[in-house]
């Protein structure tokens, strides 16, 4: 029988963090050459789920669970991941047949480690004779295991994998509007979230990103992509903006799309905004041009130039061009 290793549920709302853990722990299962557990169910803030039933009085712990999870095979494609990285489900007939094979096999069935090193797991015998490693100890082992990110030579997957592995429904979806849109640009805003500020003890508002909410209005998107997307060419645009007709006067120079124009494509299959969002990640990387918010790599094209890891530099917002160019 194949080793296994296994994932905790994470508590972290946003998909992007649970997909940084999730990535970790799949890296991890590819260096000890095991088979991954997956969590069948995915933490989901209710926030990010429009059509949960969010404040029923008398629901039950399931209920609660329910309107706050998702299933995970709803978001991912679990036998494509599995031609990259072998994976089972937590609620998989295997799964219960290993940890029932694991209790009859007592010490030699388990070991629950934390902080033990990915190469110590592969090297020692200890471990690696060991039907189970369950790395669930701790809630953070996995992203603590993944600190070390800038260490390319220690990736084995890139952040493009998991959004490419997203259910067939999903991929399906993205497809479809992909031909609708035809020849398309694209564009990822976001703001909301990463906008929020804090009085300094001057009562000064101080931002992690001091330009971006300048940068993000339409008057200064316009100058920013002027020179990467010619007038006249279609743009998807997939934000977190909430205010009707914020990106209107972008309908000056371009066509402008959103999801939401697709609603005929989308509403019969979409539970909650991570279905949502992973239909529009695929649709912006199919773009002839895509530009994101944020640059991550140096090749990036973006809306701002503030860092997107920024934890510590709390800065007053700035509002006034840098320049006269547009």
């Amino acid at each position: 029988m194949e080793n296994k290793t296994k994932i905790p549920n994470s508590h972290t709302h946003s998909l992007g963090h649970q997909e940084s853990s999730l990535r970790c722990a799949l890296e991890e299962a590819m260096f000890l050459q095991r088979t991954f557990v997956m969590p069948s169910r995915m933490c989901i803030n209710p926030i990010h789920n429009n059509k949960g039933i969010l404040h029923r009085p008398n629901s039950t712990s399931e209920e609660r669970w329910a309107d706050s999870s998702c299933a995970t095979d709803s978001l991912y494609d679990v036998d494509l991941i599995s031609d990259t990285v072998p994976v089972i489900l937590d609620n998989s007939k295997m799964w219960h047949h290993v940890l029932a094979t694991s209790m009859k096999l007592g010490s030699r069935g388990v070991a629950h480690v934390e902080g033990v090193s990915k190469t110590d797991l592969k090297e020692k015998s200890l471990y690696s004779n060991i039907l189970l490693i369950n790395r669930t100890a701790s809630p953070l082992s996995w992203f603590a295991e993944c600190k070390d990110r800038k260490n390319h030579s220690s990736i084995f997957l890139t952040y493009s994998f998991l959004p490419s592995m997203a259910a067939e429904k999903l991929r399906r979806a993205a497809e479809q509007i992909k031909r609708r849109l035809g020849d398309y640009d694209a564009m990822h805003v976001r703001r909301g979230d990463v906008l929020k500020t804090r009085k300094d003890r001057f009562g000064v508002q101080r931002s992690l990103h001091p330009h971006l909410d300048r940068d993000t209005r339409p008057e200064f998107i316009l100058c920013r992509i002027a020179k990467w997307v010619p007038p006249g060419r279609t743009l998807f645009i997939a934000s977190n903006e909430r205010t009707p007709g914020y990106f209107s006067p972008l309908a000056a120079r371009y066509k402008l799309a959103y999801s939401s124009n697709y609603n005929s494509i989308l509403d019969p299959l979409i539970e909650n905004n991570y279905e949502l969002f992973m239909i529009e990640r695929l649709i912006m990387t199919g773009a002839k041009t895509f530009i994101k918010t944020m640059k991550q790599d140096d090749t990036d094209l973006s809306l701002s130039d503030d860092l997107k890891k920024n934890t510590k530099k709390w800065e007053i917002p700035v509002y006034t061009r840098d320049n006269e160019e547009c």
